[in-house]
């Protein structure tokens, strides 16, 4: 089987498993998911749509944010950790979107990854959920299983990893896939114990399930 007939299967037994393939950071608009996917940096999405709610509530629009100091963005935002850093990223990308954009998220992709504090999970983030556009959103969970699944070979660095998906996976499924990911890591294939393999939807496809990969190294790719 190749990897690209595996990603196929793999593809539709998660759309059969996980029907809806929401995103797991409550947004509205644009603007606000640009702000919680930087938040969500080693932070937990549950923690992070609890605190955007005062965020919000304070700051309801990129120019709001954009006149608060880095001070005041981080009294709110500091449950979520790294608050100076996060802060500061939130602040400089609110202010790039009110002078060069005009207070819009812009849907190139070229153009988020020039935003202060986007890098390519984000952008590939927005270009998929708000924009509806072929992504794939690298975050530990999709490095973690893909890994497991046979459909990356070892692969770590994010970056790398995408580039090796995006040969396998067709672009309209990418961002569904990824969120599907996401739900199956937390259910089924933890990063902090072995794969539940037994309860598994994939796993007569998948190659720790089947024996054929080897469940080491697990801790360099969560």
């Amino acid at each position: 089987m190749t990897k690209k007939q595996r990603a196929e299967k793999i593809i539709d037994l998660l759309e059969k498993e996980y029907p809806l393939a929401d995103c797991t950071l409550d947004y509205d608009e644009a603007w606000k998911l640009l702000v919680s996917v930087r938040l969500a940096a080693q932070c937990t999405d549950a923690r992070v749509n609890v605190v955007v709610k005062d965020l919000f509530a304070k700051y309801p629009s990129p120019a709001a944010l954009a006149a608060a100091t880095p001070e005041e963005i981080e009294e709110i935002v500091k449950p979520c950790g790294l608050g100076k850093s996060k802060a500061r990223d939130i602040h400089k990308c609110m202010t790039t979107l009110v002078e060069q954009y005009n207070g819009q998220v812009p849907d190139d992709f070229d153009k988020l990854l020039k935003l202060p504090g986007v890098g390519r999970k984000s952008a590939n983030l927005i270009m998929g959920d708000v924009f509806g556009k072929p992504a794939i959103v690298t975050d530990t969970h999709c490095i973690r299983l893909t890994n497991r699944m046979g459909l990356v070979d070892g692969i770590k660095d994010p970056k790398k990893v995408e580039m090796a998906l995006w040969k396998i996976i067709p672009g309209e499924k990418g961002s569904d896939f990824c969120h599907r990911l996401v739900y199956h890591g937390r259910a089924v294939c933890s990063a902090r114990t072995k794969p539940d393999c037994e309860h598994c939807c994939v796993k007569d496809v998948c190659v720790t399930a089947c024996g054929v990969g080897t469940f080491g190294t697990e801790s360099a790719v969560r």
